[in-house]
């Protein structure tokens, strides 16, 4: 039994945040202490007390309650309490009472808890190195922020993602197309920025529309969780700058653009990142701006970073696209018609490009070689030789590098990336019907007092505004459209169909009419509603079995939203502008489509719907195919298709023939130029000259589901979180009732995860746990940052040892403390060094490995594994100074090698942008200083890099 002595110093295995305890009173059964660090009191059965006894050894060096400290030279026991002789640290004798020992000392080295008795379990022990090595090689890791997302691995948004997160404060505009996953790749890049630490603080701006369903993806797919400002937020906020009590932000631009005050707040908040999605709504000219467009351009003067979203960055035009460009490096970009010169000398070098894809190795036509010469310069000549006459394998690296050249040297190439459907394939096609309406008497009637040619595109207004008579039908029991979409619904049954058309109250009379006149489910999303609102109607569209069959959207639900479930999609009227249209069926046409989507067109007869069905039909080929010439055809024509969109239009059919003849030559020439000049290059430049699929493989190899799996299995059970399969990597998890803390992101009444990515992608339900997700990596922090598992005592099992042998295993870390922004985890990331140390002091760590150790273990009681302890201090200690002094020679070679990586990696860097610099002033001067700045700064904090004991385990021969 153990012997309790009034006075004795204690301390709980249990809590040992208590500190040292003081023994108050004990009788045959309990014991109480006072922890008088925390003026707590504990009583505690002395058959079963999880208390150590404080004593200390000569050489430890002790601190008083008063904090002076004494050298112990010698232990006297009297009564059952200790008195510790030895020398202040002037060299004066001293004695020190163990009543008067510190109360806040607390063992955390791991030698000085072995010795207090402190002991953990084996099973703590191996979940710590363990931890340990995972951590090592997911901080290591190149595709370090792109393993987590709950996202498709796609190549084009994986390059993209890879390609701008490794710039410092990267200012890009994502263009792909409509369909193609920007959201995405700004996630994916903004994951990463975070994860790397590149980035802390991020303002995103949206239309209001999107601020939920932003909100909402970053959080499911990124495991990002922003929080939403409006003026009731910062009104409640403590700071006087509301932009300072959070990290990242969304927030409308329509918020900050009319309220100058919240707009200088955010520009004092110091935002490392800006992201505005769709930014084709920011217009801008020579003589005036609008009032978003001045608000990201102030804005974007101040935050390093900035991301700009569009899927039509021409919409208006030329001027437009400079707009954008403008923004994003206002220095570069500082004359339109300088920029317009340069944009046109793009063309006979993409031809130049297209010689050099499709040559098969044969000589470059006379034309294409001057044209690769004098936009590379003189320089090129070699390559070019090598291409016509190497062998096989140079000549395919004498391409590679000429594209490569041609790539960097691309004028917009370097702040721009478009993905078109063509270039990246895999979309299932489009097939559109038109449906001729006849026009209704009272419609024509309504339409003769009309000026407003928009009311011959929707006549529907012209019947609410010029139809004036008691007891009048609501406009749609007189229009034939309504009729034939009802029949529509009866016809395709079950499956979902999205209706669109131009204007709310349009939307919300066609749901009321649909409900009325047919009772079809259907559901109604448009700008009036609430976010809250419009994503109840989404989500009940989505439905699969009791949803709506049919969703009704004003112009709103072309933007932003994904309904690529679904296949069939109603135009009930068209818009008046090509990329319009394009983002409309893009809701449906996306990476993803599983069928061909059908597009439904009714319009009704001798109006402006059925000129402009056959404008977009037959002149810009808009329904069948993605438009990108669309609205450079309509800014060129658009004054000769006006008059046949007016009302009583008088045109022949001869003279619309005519004008969609001359519109479909046009289209034709303008996408031969686009294909043949700057598309061509950004196409190339956006996908990657290499294939991503190496990165995909690299993904999918690093993510290891099975084995992630086992290890949260054993981190769960390590923190008393209780787990149970549901199926093939799927677990179900909840809090246990002998958690000894709490387990951050774990809901109370449980939840379902899942390691497969596949899995986690058709079940919303279930969160997707990869390496990066928080609960792992916040799991793991909680072991690293504690002392679980950093003491261990085993019994080892071998025949070949004599019982009784002691081996010691001490895990070190090799470590250094530097700036987040540095990245000096991707070459010296906290770094094990396993050591084995025998009795004859050999280092055995590189002839055993540590799983092969591990399971010849057997786990001993903590009573037995403390008199084993006790029993072997001395050549415990000496082994100790025996596993520092192995530890110790590994740290140079370690730091040398991290040192010379990053320089190695820094200097290719530097050396590359500056010479690219010469020839692409997209290349800012600030790159290439930050490179040599974080060059000097991580080289001197890798050289101050520490060794530092973080776990020791003792094995017993037995």
């Amino acid at each position: 039994m153990t012997s309790f002595v009034s006075g004795q110093r204690w301390i709980s295995d249990t809590e040992t945040e208590q500190g040292l305890g003081t023994v108050l009173t004990f009788d045959s059964r309990m014991v109480t202490l006072l922890f008088p660090a925390t003026g707590e009191t504990r009583l505690y059965s002395i058959n079963n007390c999880p208390l150590t006894r404080v004593e200390f050894n000569p050489g430890d060096r002790v601190e008083s309650h008063e904090g002076w400290t004494i050298l112990v030279a010698e232990v006297i026991e009297k009564n059952g309490l200790l008195t510790y002789c030895g020398t202040l640290p002037d060299g004066e004798p001293c004695q020190l009472p163990e009543a008067e020992l510190g109360n806040h000392i607390r063992f955390n080295k791991p030698q000085d808890r072995m010795l207090a008795g402190q002991i953990d379990q084996n099973s703590n022990f191996t979940l710590r190195y363990k931890t340990l090595n995972y951590n090592h090689s997911l901080r290591k890791s190149p595709l370090r922020g792109l393993v987590g997302p709950r996202t498709s691995l796609i190549p084009h948004q994986l390059h993209i993602a890879r390609e701008v997160s490794q710039r410092h404060a990267p200012r890009v505009m994502l263009a792909d197309e409509v369909g193609m996953g920007k959201t995405i790749e700004a996630g994916l890049i903004l994951h990463q920025l975070l994860t790397t630490g590149r980035a802390n603080r991020v303002l995103i701006l949206l239309p209001e529309s999107l601020v939920h369903q932003w909100l909402v993806e970053m959080l499911r797919r990124f495991n990002l969780r922003f929080s939403v400002f409006d003026e009731e937020r910062c009104r409640q906020a403590d700071d006087e700058n509301p932009f300072n009590t959070e990290q990242l932000i969304i927030t409308s631009i329509g918020f900050l653009s009319n309220d100058d005050e919240r707009r200088q707040q955010a520009l004092e908040a110091e935002f490392d990142l800006l992201i505005v999605d769709e930014a084709h709504h920011l217009i801008w000219s020579e003589e005036e701006t609008n009032p978003e467009y001045q608000c990201v351009d102030t804005l974007a003067q101040q935050i390093p970073g900035l991301l700009l979203l569009t899927a039509t960055p021409e919409q208006m035009g030329t001027k437009s696209h400079f707009a954008h460009l403008r923004l994003l490096d206002p220095d570069r970009f500082h004359d339109l018609a300088a920029f317009e010169a340069e944009e046109s000398r793009y063309e006979p070098v993409a031809e130049a490009v297209q010689e050099l894809l499709d040559n098969n190795n044969q000589t470059l036509p006379a034309q294409a070689r001057d044209h690769l010469i004098n936009f590379l310069g003189d320089d090129s000549k070699a390559l070019i030789n090598v291409l016509e006459t190497g062998e096989e394998d140079a000549r395919n690296t004498a391409r590679t590098q000429l594209l490569r050249r041609l790539l960097d040297r691309h004028g917009t190439g370097r702040v721009m990336f478009r993905n078109t459907r063509a270039a990246v394939g895999g979309f299932s096609g489009r097939a559109v019907q038109g449906y001729p309406q006849p026009l209704p008497e009272l419609y024509e009637i309504a339409l003769e007092e009309e000026t407003f040619y928009r009311h011959n595109l929707y006549p529907e207004l012209a019947y609410q505004a010029q139809i004036r008579v008691d007891d009048m039908d609501p406009w749609w029991k007189v229009d034939p459209r309504v009729d034939w979409l009802i029949n529509l619904l009866k016809l395709l049954k079950k499956e979902k169909v999205l209706v669109i058309c131009a204007n709310a109250n349009t939307a919300l009379d066609l749901e009321n009419a649909l409900r009325i006149l047919s009772g079809i489910p259907a559901a109604v999303f448009h700008e009036n509603m609430s976010i809250i609102e419009r994503d109840r109607a989404a989500a009940f569209f989505a439905e699969e079995e009791h949803g709506a069959q049919v969703l009704v959207c004003s112009e709103i639900g072309s933007e932003g939203r994904n309904f690529q479930f679904a296949h069939h999609l109603a135009l009930f009227d068209l818009p008046e502008h090509p990329d319009l249209l394009e983002q409309r069926i893009g809701r449906l046409d996306r990476i993803g489509q599983t069928e061909a989507i059908k597009i439904h067109v009714p319009y009704l007869q001798g109006t402006g719907q059925e000129v402009l069905f056959h404008w977009y039909d037959r002149g810009l080929n808009a329904f069948a195919d993605t438009c990108p010439a669309g609205s450079m055809v309509q800014m060129h024509l658009g004054e000769e298709l006006t008059p046949y969109l007016q009302p009583g239009s008088k045109s022949s059919e001869a003279d619309i023939e005519a004008l969609l003849t001359k519109a479909a030559e046009m289209n034709t020439q303008q996408m031969e130029h686009l294909h043949k000049g700057r598309d061509r290059l950004l196409e190339l430049n956006s996908r990657g000259l290499a294939s991503s699929e190496d990165m995909i493989n690299d993904i999918e190899e690093q993510e290891q589901p099975r084995q992630l799996k086992r290890f949260m299995e054993k981190l769960f059970e390590g923190f008393g979180v209780e787990s149970e399969d549901y199926s093939k990597h799927c677990l179900v998890i909840r809090p246990g009732s002998h958690m000894i803390t709490t387990y951050p992101g774990i809901y109370e009444d449980g939840m379902t995860v899942t390691f497969d990515r596949e899995m986690a992608l058709s079940r919303e339900d279930m969160h997707f746990l990869t390496w990066e997700h928080p609960i792992v990596t916040e799991g793991m922090d909680m072991v690293l940052t504690s002392e679980l598992g950093n003491t261990s005592v085993a019994l080892l099992k071998n025949k070949a040892l004599k019982p009784g042998t002691m081996l010691l295993e001490a895990i070190y870390v090799v470590e250094t403390s530097a700036d987040r922004t540095l990245q000096l985890d991707r070459y010296l990331p906290a770094t094990p060094i396993r050591c084995l140390i025998d009795p004859a002091h050999n280092n055995l760590s590189e002839k055993v490995a540590f799983d092969t150790l591990n399971a010849q273990l057997q786990p001993l009681k903590r009573g037995v594994a403390k008199k084993l302890v006790n029993a072997q201090r001395a050549p415990f200690l000496t082994m100790i100074e025996k596993a520092e002094a192995c530890a110790k020679e590994q740290v140079q070679p370690i730091v040398s090698t991290a040192c010379q990586n990053l320089l190695t990696d820094v200097t290719e860097e530097i050396k590359r942008l500056a010479a690219l610099k010469v020839v692409n002033p997209n290349v800012r001067s600030e790159e290439i200083e930050y490179l040599k700045n974080r060059a000097a700064l991580g080289h001197q904090a890798l050289q101050k890099a520490v060794l530092r004991l973080d776990a020791l385990r003792i094995m017993i021969a037995g």
